[in-house]
């Protein structure tokens, strides 16, 4: 598979995002402006179908017991994670729990989190694309900087 298409796919990923298909762009010798472009369009184009996925089909696999015990799980780490930050700041709240370059807070979390809180939708997705906006630029100046830094150690 092309480096590119490997990198959109992590960027779409739960469990990467652009935190993980950034760096990986990067390190695969992508220009880090295209990868930082498309890469974090990928992630933003996502956030409505996790919006899709939450308001109906999670609803019908709520009936299997397996998928219900595991949703639970997950809904309440990301209550206890996201609470804080979105009761006492809001949708700005929410932004800065997406932009922070962790693992489990990125546009899948932040979806979440806004869902379970009953957010408004246009507000939500606008404040999860900032997020994502904001911990893409992040995440690609780390990455940027970290691969230079490392390649100074690794010439011959």
């Amino acid at each position: 598979m092309e480096p590119l298409l490997e990198a959109i796919f992590l960027s779409v990923f739960p469990f990467s995002e652009v935190r993980g298909g950034i760096p990986y762009a990067l390190y695969q010798g992508i220009d880090p402006l295209q990868a930082f472009l498309i890469l974090t369009a990928a992630n933003i184009i996502i956030i409505p179908f996790i919006f899709l996925f939450l308001d109906h089909i999670n609803s019908f696999l709520m009936r299997i017991p397996l998928y219900r015990n595991f949703f639970e799980r997950v809904v309440k780490r990301t209550r206890k994670k996201a609470r804080g930050k979105i009761e006492k700041y809001g949708y700005l709240g929410l932004t800065l729990f997406v932009a922070i370059p962790l693992p489990f807070t990125g546009a899948y979390t932040g979806a979440l989190a806004a869902w379970i809180f009953g957010m408004r939708k246009k507000r939500r997705y606008l404040a999860i694309a900032l997020g994502v906006l904001i911990a893409s630029v992040i995440v690609t100046i780390v990455s940027y900087y970290g691969i230079s830094y490392l390649s100074i150690f690794t010439k011959t």
